[in-house]
């Protein structure tokens, strides 16, 4: 079997109890997630109170909210600082290692998010001009988090249980997206209870104090605070030897590393990592062989997060706009600006509850029982059910006796994205691609993703718009309402669906059999023995 022909470090990792370092690198690699999906999901709960701030119109019947322009570029530019991270790291990852830029990425984001939140200014153009640079850079730390996260994990990790333990380092997330719909919940109420405000419509200049320009701040510092936490056991993690080994050439460390690591003496082979350097399999990206090995791979890969991320980040992104139209988030102008917070982050937070965590923590479970494609099958196939079970009879959902259940078909989109395809997206490309490579064609995949978030992010702005001008919100041009809007999310994935049969099924495989290096060195074996 190839398998025997692995290095014996790589082997012991592949075979490796689950032990103490599993959970120590599931900690401190999903912190990372936990702070990435908190700072990418609270600039939502916020982007309404910065238009009440900031944009507020004297003699408006409504409350003042944020320019198109200003919009989409406050909720999208940390996507697109996500897309240039994902790029930049995951290469960088595979050039310098995983450990060397590891620390980096975490500490660009606690600096990004505190500064984001001291935006400087005193008009609303200087605000928003400096929140938009500190979120990019900010995106571009969380986009290095993903293919090292992703990679690190995976290598860490033995064959029979790595889907579970890189998908439970996705899964920390769905506690980012809690923790932070949470401690917007609290802080509004705490100003709420401080400062007594009335609603919009009964005072507009009073309905948002000043004061309210500290607790979107504070929403957004207060990201920094989980990274910071772990900052110093990512300086510590040694490499991962399938780096040390197959990329960086050196047996020795690699050996001594993953002794420590898994308390066992591993057997140094040099001569077989300098046959590994010899090899001619050692092709790189834009070469005929890998398009030949994996370029259907990378194809599957990049399509699937690409559609999967334009439904899933215009339904996070902008949920709250979805719940106003049903109803479930009261009219602007009956609240108070601090009270607005407070229930577009009960409504985030709900939602994270019943069915995003849950999600997540289902496709831990069973990613190494029934496998990543299967996962991915089910979830494209009923976020396409229930995106046109909403759809379709979208005017019978916005009746008031029919909203509940509108929020718990909404729900299950969400339950079967997270057991589904925004789990199994990230999990499979850090475990099909060769080591040297491993990292970067992670960062392609996840940054096809954030591709497909911007689309979503900037598209849905626009096109859940009503199709009646004079309905639309201010600033924005008529739309194709939120109906047609889910059909073609609908529509999305079920191509979704499709591209899947494009991806392998990695489960219960070791990383070189994926990868095909097993291959090549045993063909480097049987051409020894032949010259012999």
């Amino acid at each position: 079997m190839a398998g025997d022909d692995n290095l014996k470090v790589l082997n012991a990792l592949d075979v490796a109890k689950t032990q103490w370092y599993h959970f120590t690198a599931i900690i401190i690699a999903g912190m990372g997630f936990f702070t990435d999906a908190y700072d990418l999901f609270c600039i939502s709960l916020v982007t309404k109170m910065l238009g009440r701030i900031y944009y507020h119109v004297d003699g408006s019947p409504k409350p003042g909210s944020l320019p198109p322009n200003v919009s989409a570029a406050v909720n999208g530019v940390a996507l697109c600082g996500t897309l240039a991270g994902q790029l930049f790291f995951g290469w960088l990852g595979d050039k310098l290692g995983r450990k060397k830029v590891y620390g980096a990425t975490l500490m660009l984001m606690c600096i990004c998010s505190i500064a984001s939140g001291l935006s400087l200014g005193r008009d609303a153009k200087t605000v928003m001009a400096t929140l938009c640079f500190f979120r990019f850079w900010l995106g571009f730390g969380i986009g290095g988090d993903y293919p090292l996260s992703a990679t690190i994990m995976s290598e860490y990790a033995n064959k029979k249980t790595r889907g579970a333990f890189i998908a439970a380092v996705f899964a920390m997330q769905g506690f980012g997206i809690l923790a932070g719909g949470i401690f917007a919940m609290i802080m509004s109420a705490v100003f709420q209870a401080k400062f007594k405000t009335p609603a919009y419509e009964v005072d507009p200049i009073g309905s948002t104090p000043p004061q309210a320009d500290y607790l979107w701040r504070i929403i957004l510092m207060v990201g920094a605070l989980p990274a910071l936490l772990t900052f110093y056991w990512r300086l510590k993690m040694p490499e991962t030897a399938r780096y040390t080994a197959l990329v960086a050439k050196d047996a020795k460390q690699a050996a001594a590393d993953m002794s420590k690591v898994l308390n066992m003496d591993i057997e140094v082979e040099q001569q077989k990592v300098a046959q590994i350097a010899q090899k001619k399999g050692s092709y790189g990206l834009f070469t005929k062989e890998f398009f030949s090995r994996h370029g259907l791979h990378l194809l599957g890969t990049t399509s699937t997060w690409f559609l999967l991320d334009i439904a899933f980040y215009s339904q996070n992104l902008f949920q709250k706009d979805i719940f106003s139209a049903i109803g479930w988030i009261p009219p602007a102008k009956t609240m108070n600006s601090i009270h607005e917070v407070f229930t577009i982050a009960r409504a985030q937070t709900l939602i994270a509850l019943c069915s995003t965590v849950p999600g997540y923590w289902v496709t831990v479970a069973l990613i190494d029982v029934i496998g990543r494609f299967a996962i991915q099958i089910i979830g494209f196939f009923f976020m396409t059910v229930f995106m046109f079970a909403l759809a379709f009879p979208y005017n019978h959902w916005t009746k008031p006796d029919n909203r509940i259940g509108f929020v718990v078909m909404y729900s299950l989109t969400f339950f079967f994205a997270n057991f589904g395809p925004n789990a199994t997206t990230f999990v499979v490309p850090a475990e099909i691609f060769p080591a040297r490579l491993r990292s970067t064609c992670h960062g392609i995949s996840a940054a096809a993703g954030k591709l497909g978030a911007i689309i979503g992010a900037f598209a849905f702005l626009y096109l859940a718009q009503n199709q009646d001008p004079a309905k639309a919100e201010a600033g924005y041009p008529a739309g194709i309402g939120v109906k047609n809007s889910l059909i073609v999310l609908g529509v999305i994935n079920l191509l979704g669906l499709l591209f899947t049969f494009l991806v392998p099924e990695s489960n219960g495989k070791s990383l070189e059999e994926m990868s095909g290096e097993n291959d090549d060195l045993t063909e480097e074996a049987s051409c020894n023995k032949t010259d012999q």
